[in-house]
């Protein structure tokens, strides 16, 4: 039987293109989807992630402490093609269970974000699993339209932003490893997003709609103007023992260049693409 308390998260999940309410407002979710190793029945378990730079994300199956590993762990190991949706899209992924070294290199990076993992570990004598989701294969996006799956994306990273913003704002002295790592994969996520833009979406539009031709023109200007500001931030946090005082300000002017050019992108194309 699911959970009642996850399948209310896994309803307002998809609702609302990833956003929920409650205790997990503003935090990285996804929905992990499992084939049960003994029943082969599909389970949604919803789970907070790390991002890892490029298509992987990073679970711990920490079951809040309790001493036996949760069932969705269980599930992978028997079977690790996985599917994941990220309020966005939904795609399918390999996962990889961590050992050794590099396992403990990854919950470090995560405790020292977060203290509650490292909580959950003291509580149980188990040694808590990450696991890597690597995509290896794609869907279609949940959006309705062209429109609709674009203003999906554009409030993706406006959330991504708010969250990299608080989180850097609460830094200690140093920057820590997850949230450079944090920086970076948005950094990479806004590249790969413009780039599309200028090879794919940005030509049909001006072959469909030569109208649009000034507003294309300024929307790509618009885009080489972000990547300096990534560029800049990126050349912020790889310093060496890169201190979060410098870095707000950068977060700071990415966050409000790219609003407006989101706004400006979403008043001028979303009439179009189809809201």
């Amino acid at each position: 039987m699911p959970n009642e308390f996850n399948q209310q998260i896994i309803e307002e999940f998809r609702a609302n293109g990833g956003r929920v309410g409650g205790p997990f407002e503003g935090a990285r979710l996804l929905l992990l989807t499992t084939v049960g190793a003994r029943s082969g029945a599909r389970h949604t378990t919803p789970l907070g992630y790390l991002p890892d730079g490029g298509a992987r994300v990073l679970v711990i199956a920490s079951a809040g402490g309790a001493p036996n590993h949760p069932a969705w762990f269980h599930n992978l190991v028997a079977d690790p093609l996985v599917t994941v949706e990220d309020g966005i899209f939904t795609y399918q992924a390999r996962a990889v269970v961590l050992e050794g070294a590099e396992r403990d290199r990854v919950f470090a990076r995560a405790a020292e974000a977060d203290p509650g993992w490292a909580e959950y570990q003291a509580k149980t004598a188990r040694v808590i699993p990450v696991v890597a989701l690597q995509q290896v294969g794609g869907g279609p996006p949940k959006g309705s339209s062209a429109g609709a799956t674009l203003r999906m994306v554009h409030e993706a990273f406006r959330r991504e932003l708010a969250l990299i913003r608080k989180e850097v704002t609460e830094s200690g002295p140093g920057l820590g490893a997850q949230l450079r790592v944090n920086c970076l994969t948005l950094c990479q996520g806004l590249h790969n997003h413009h780039t599309g833009e200028d090879i794919a979406l940005f030509p049909f539009l001006a072959g469909s709609h030569p109208e649009l031709a000034p507003t294309l023109e300024r929307l790509s200007r618009e885009h080489e103007k972000i990547a300096a500001l990534v560029e800049e931030l990126r050349d912020v946090i790889s310093a060496e023992g890169a201190d979060p005082l410098p870095v707000l300000p950068e977060v700071e002017r990415l966050t409000d260049e790219l609003e407006r050019h989101l706004a400006y992108e979403e008043e001028q194309l979303l009439p179009i693409l189809g809201a």
